[in-house]
């Protein structure tokens, strides 16, 4: 697997499933909620539970296992991490709780995105956001322009690794390693930098950056499903919040 692999798509990922069908902006909305009832408060049991029942919705998310480890590695690398800050350098006086609430809690936020971005096609986002939310034409069109270059870039990235590894650069020590892994950082970087200048003037001289009303070869609509969807979100906060708060463990931010 290589460092970049996250951003491509990969197999694993089942379109027929509930939550995969749903609508892009209901999932989104299911995940700025975990976000916003998950941010108010540092304790373990809120984000414990939150991250438990997300668990038990895994299945009708349509991701495999593999899949879902494919994509929130990078998750748990970041969760980890300032857990353990949050552990040795907190002012708290219970320092292993609340490096354990840290974690759990960067987990059960990010969980939603990872599910968000593996099981919605970006034109469908694109869609819903300039549709049902009225985005603007140029800033949605230019995301999607962005994120269908993440699978071209891990390509480049690939390409990259195997022409170095023939021409033997990157072997040896630790040292070695990291000025091979630098210099493949910034030929992406200034591969990047060349595929957005082209395809931005691209874009430009097809009309993408116009100020005029746009029309949408594919409607956005919204299902029952959708709905049920924001509403079991919002009963998954509700619990975990209840819980923690009928625990005595609900620790807001601004007490």
């Amino acid at each position: 697997m290589t460092a970049l692999a996250w951003l491509d798509g990969t197999p694993g990922v089942n379109p027929r499933a509930p939550i995969a069908r749903a609508h892009p902006v209901a999932k989104l909305a299911a995940a700025l909620l975990f976000s916003l009832g998950l941010v108010l408060s540092v304790d373990v049991v809120s984000a414990g539970l939150c991250l438990a029942l997300e668990l038990v919705a895994l299945p009708w998310c349509g991701l495999s296992p593999g899949a879902l480890w494919h994509r929130a590695w990078v998750v748990l690398v970041a969760a980890v991490p300032a857990g353990v800050a949050t552990a040795l350098f907190g002012a708290s006086d219970t320092p292993m709780e609340s490096g354990l609430a840290i974690t759990l809690r960067v987990m059960a936020i990010a969980l939603p995105g990872v599910v968000l971005l593996a099981t919605t096609d970006p034109t469908d986002l694109a869609d819903a956001l300039a549709q049902k939310l009225r985005l603007p034409a140029r800033f949605v069109l230019s995301a999607l322009a962005a994120m269908r270059l993440f699978g071209v870039l891990a390509e480049e990235w690939s390409a990259l690794t195997m022409a170095r590894r023939a021409r033997g650069i990157g072997g040896g020590g630790p040292v070695s390693r990291l000025r091979d892994l630098a210099g493949r950082l910034f030929a992406l970087l200034v591969l990047a930098i060349r595929r957005g200048a082209v395809l931005a003037t691209t874009m430009e001289s097809r009309g993408f950056g116009t100020d005029r009303p746009r029309t949408w070869a594919r409607p956005s609509r919204y299902r029952l499903a959708d709905a049920v969807l924001v509403l079991v979100a919002v009963m998954m906060v509700v619990v975990s919040v209840g819980v923690a708060v009928r625990l005595g463990t609900w620790n807001p931010l601004w007490r």
